[in-house]
C-alpha cells in the first residue's frame, strides 16, 4: 500500500466538544486524539481513534506528530495515558523531548 503524506493535514483543536480533541479531517473521515489540558498547562493525551476504513495510512502517526508538535509549541508537558500514544513514544522516544512532564517515561 502506497503511503500518503498527510504531513500538509491542518491538526484542528476541537474545543467545542465535551471531550476536547485534535482532529484530522480526512477524506469525509476524523482521526482524532481526545485530550484533557488542566490549569498548568499539562495535557494528558487520554485516546486515539482512526476509522477502520482509514487504518494502515500513517495517519495515527500523523496526528500524534502533529499533536506532539502543538503541544511544543504551546509550552505544554505532555502525559501521554493513550496506549497508541505511548507506543509511538516507544519508537520515538525523541519525540517526547522537552515535552513529556515531570516524573513520566517513555521508554519501552
Amino acid at each position: 500500500m502506497e503511503k500518503n503524506d498527510w504531513s500538509q493535514l491542518e491538526l484542528i483543536n476541537n474545543t467545542d466538544r465535551p471531550k476536547k480533541r485534535f482532529e484530522l479531517h480526512v477524506e469525509n473521515e476524523i482521526i482524532f486524539i481526545e485530550y484533557i489540558l488542566t490549569n498548568d498547562n499539562s495535557v494528558y493525551l487520554t485516546h486515539t481513534e482512526v476509522p477502520v476504513t482509514m487504518e494502515g495510512k500513517g495517519l495515527g502517526s500523523t496526528i500524534v506528530k502533529k499533536t506532539l508538535n502543538y503541544i511544543q509549541e504551546k509550552g505544554y508537558k505532555m502525559i501521554p495515558l493513550c496506549p497508541f500514544v505511548a507506543a509511538y513514544l516507544k519508537k520515538h522516544p525523541e519525540a517526547a523531548d522537552g515535552i513529556l512532564k515531570e516524573g513520566y517515561s517513555v521508554k519501552g
